[in-house]
């Protein structure tokens, strides 16, 4: 608790500063990166330094001797515990370097080409029909964001197991997926539904035009429009994510919001670096704001079986990497909401933890293209047992190598300055003013236990729970109200 006292005391002042100088347009960007690498790195080495990963003093030490202190079988078991950490180690780097090598404040987006000579884009949404305001809300806002940042060739699509019955419109587009569609493989949920639009009696797009898919409640913004124009007109890359951020509009759940800040960050660190880098998903992506060329979709199929229908998402960006396909990240970012209630938010965890070991454990994509998301899951299905260092390091110290003891403190400080940009980039000053703002900040930083919490339990249940359930989380804020 007292880490937590200065972690907030050291924060609240340079978080202030940061802010206030991002929503000063007359600040070029460059600065507000600079300041934001400076605040990234004085967290890492106030870690570093609390923590004893840069010895300082005598203090820094533990001169215990657990072999003698503890007995043989405790020592190794405290070890392994300590070495489980380190699985985090790939995906904290590549969002540490991804947050300092980009610039983390990027102007405002330009089109490199009028948007008349841009392919024909279909902005698909994916729906099970359960909310038809929502949708329909959605689908008249988003055209008329695509109006306003002067988008011409495009169509919204809509695909759903229920009937909308959205208005009769040239640039609309409802498609009904029957009940007794099967495909191939036998493929469910949101896979079977993407994969019906591909049959040749639905599919009314050419292999040169482009989809952007959708979930029902994502927004897009001028900003991401323009960033997929520009990505199209590039066309280099067959498949391209943006940044999606969960802090816009009216806040349903600030518990939630503030956890997935740290997703935010994981958009801008790790998704970033490995597209504009490596171009290539090595830690896969997220099912929303996914821009595809049709002909390349179309060859990578969404026809994945049952194993590929939890989290299909992940399992065609695994499929696309092996079949040499490249990615690119897109400019501009769109709008979300985090799930309304606890549940919806431990439920989607689950989802999702579900959804990733099918597709690691799919004998369909090689080993060697899902190392990374490999590590990446392990790490997260061993959470339960590395979080319990929290409590065995302070009960039971032991004498680490410099470096492992450096590694572990470089992973809690990344990962809590993640939870703080992911404010700095979510929220607005001038919309929350100085004092809220500061408190989204530092409330951030105190929704990590209670995240840690969730993200356990979420493991332990998908261990043991039922696998091969897609469950949907309540996207209607009007149906709250209503209730």
């Amino acid at each position: 608790m007292r880490l937590y006292h200065r972690i907030a005391k050291f924060l609240s002042s340079p978080i202030h500063i940061l802010n206030g100088i991002t929503n000063n347009t007359n600040m070029h960007s460059t600065s507000k990166h600079f300041l934001h690498c400076t605040l990234l790195f004085s967290v890492v080495m106030m870690f570093e330094i609390f923590s004893g990963g840069i010895k300082i003093n005598e203090n820094s030490f533990t001169l215990v001797d657990p072999w003698t202190e503890y007995g043989d079988v405790a020592t190794i078991i405290l070890y392994l515990l300590r070495f489980l950490t380190l699985l985090t180690l790939p995906q904290v780097l590549f969002n540490f370097c991804g947050l300092v090598f980009y610039n983390a404040f990027p102007e405002k987006v330009e089109l490199i080409g009028s948007p008349l000579l841009a392919p024909f884009i279909c902005i698909r949404v994916v729906t099970r029909g359960d909310f038809p305001d929502l949708v329909k809300a959605n689908v008249a806002r988003n055209m008329n964001t695509c109006l306003d940042a002067k988008m011409e060739n495009f169509l919204i699509e809509v695909v759903t197991d229920k009937k909308i019955n959205l208005a009769p419109h040239r640039r609309i587009r409802e498609i009904v997926v029957p009940k007794d569609y099967k495909t191939k493989s036998g493929a469910l949920f949101k896979s079977r539904a993407l994969q019906y639009c591909l049959e040749d009696s639905v599919n009314v797009l050419n292999n040169t035009d482009w989809i952007v898919h959708l979930d029902e409640e994502t927004l897009l913004t001028e900003n991401s429009v323009r960033g997929i124009i520009n990505f199209v007109l590039d066309g280099k890359h067959p498949f391209g994510q943006g940044l999606i951020t969960y802090a816009n509009e009216n806040v349903v759940n600030w518990l939630t919001t503030l956890a997935d800040s740290f997703r935010v960050s994981d958009d801008m660190g790790k998704l970033r670096l490995q597209f504009k880098l490596f171009h290539k998903p090595l830690f896969s992506w997220k099912g929303s704001y996914v821009v595809t060329k049709l002909a390349a979709e179309r060859e990578v199929s969404f026809d994945n079986g049952i194993d590929g229908s939890v989290a299909e998402d992940c399992f065609f960006a695994m499929s696309a990497f092996s079949k040499g396909y490249s990615f690119n990240f897109i400019e501009g970012e769109m709008y979300e909401k985090s799930p309304f209630t606890l549940l919806d938010f431990l439920q989607q965890r689950k989802r999702w933890l579900q959804g990733i070991l099918l597709v690691v454990h799919s004998k369909v994509i090689p080993a060697k293209h899902k190392i990374f998301l490999a590590i990446s899951v392990y790490s997260w299905v061993t959470m339960p047992l590395s979080t319990s260092n929290i409590i065995f390091a302070a009960l039971y110290p032991i004498p680490c190598p410099n470096l492992m003891d450096f590694g572990c403190a470089f992973i809690a400080g990344v990962n809590i300055y993640m939870y703080v940009f992911g404010v700095i980039k979510s929220f607005s000053l001038y919309r929350f003013g100085v004092v809220k703002f500061l408190m989204c900040a530092l409330g951030a930083v105190c929704t990590i236990p209670v995240n840690i919490v969730i993200e356990n339990i979420a493991v332990v249940w998908g261990l043991v729970g039922k696998k091969h359930k897609f469950y949907v989380v309540q996207k209607d804020v009007r149906s709250l109200i209503t209730v």
